[in-house]
């Protein structure tokens, strides 16, 4: 019973909303999540696309409707913490766009007690979670992101995005840890400690060590593992993503 006591996670989550990303973007999500997660999972895709059942196939694939229809984009993500998400047990989240290059189990087992678990943002001086990657128990979270947010709806509506509701509610609480750092980097901006901010400087290469790339603006993961380079970027220093990426 010792290993139940360490194993928390009994989702995996993400979001189909829109057209921005093709679909095969849930199916390789998917395909990276099964090859780096060990941990038995139901992996649970929220969406209104009507075929994605046919289109993701795996036993451990939920296709279900989104919560809410009246939300744009991101703002879907923060229908995740309400009630109607009807999400039982802990939960790990990722957006389409990351990239997942090792092992994952560490994202699943990380302070199995804690109710929600963060990245911290790119940008150290914001503050703030960025959302891509986060764990969270929802009926936890219900209370303490959800009702909230509702309370106060029409300020929230007006700031950047969902990590901007994500990081104030939650920071209020006790309740929350980030994940190390090191797990995480970005792809454009590649390391907190000295951030790319000009793309001038963007040369898109692999992060050791760390276990997922976050894709933030342009340009997209597909971009990068197509095998024509992506502007002018070394296609030796992007192979990571073709790697990866599929």
């Amino acid at each position: 019973s010792n290993i139940q006591l360490v194993i928390s996670v009994k989702n995996v989550v993400c979001l189909y909303w829109g057209n921005k990303y093709k679909v095969e973007y849930v199916k390789i999500l998917y395909n990276m999540v099964q090859r780096h997660l060990t941990i038995p999972h139901k992996f649970i895709i929220y969406t209104e696309h009507t075929k994605m059942q046919k289109l993701v196939k795996g036993d451990n694939v939920e296709v279900r409707k989104l919560p809410f229809h009246d939300y744009q984009g991101w703002w879907n993500k923060l229908t995740l913490f309400s009630p109607e998400a009807n999400l039982q047990g802990d939960s790990l989240y990722f957006d389409l766009d990351v990239v997942i290059t090792d092992n994952i189990d560490c994202f699943a087992t990380y302070e199995p007690d804690t109710k929600f678990i963060g990245m911290n943002d790119f940008n150290k001086h914001t503050g703030l979670f960025n959302s891509s990657v986060m764990r969270f128990n929802n009926e936890v979270m219900t209370k303490n992101v959800w009702e909230p947010y509702l309370a106060d709806k029409s300020r929230f509506m007006k700031l950047q995005g969902d990590q901007n509701v994500i990081s104030e509610t939650i920071k209020k609480t006790n309740l929350w840890k980030s994940f190390p750092d090191d797990w995480t980097f970005s792809a454009k901006w590649y390391d907190r400690e000295n951030p790319r901010f000009h793309r001038s400087a963007w040369t898109f290469e692999f992060k050791p060590g760390s276990k997922v790339a976050v894709f933030h603006g342009k340009p997209d993961p597909n971009q990068l593992a197509d095998p024509h380079p992506y502007e002018s970027y070394n296609p030796e220093l992007t192979k990571w993503v073709k790697n990866h990426w599929k």
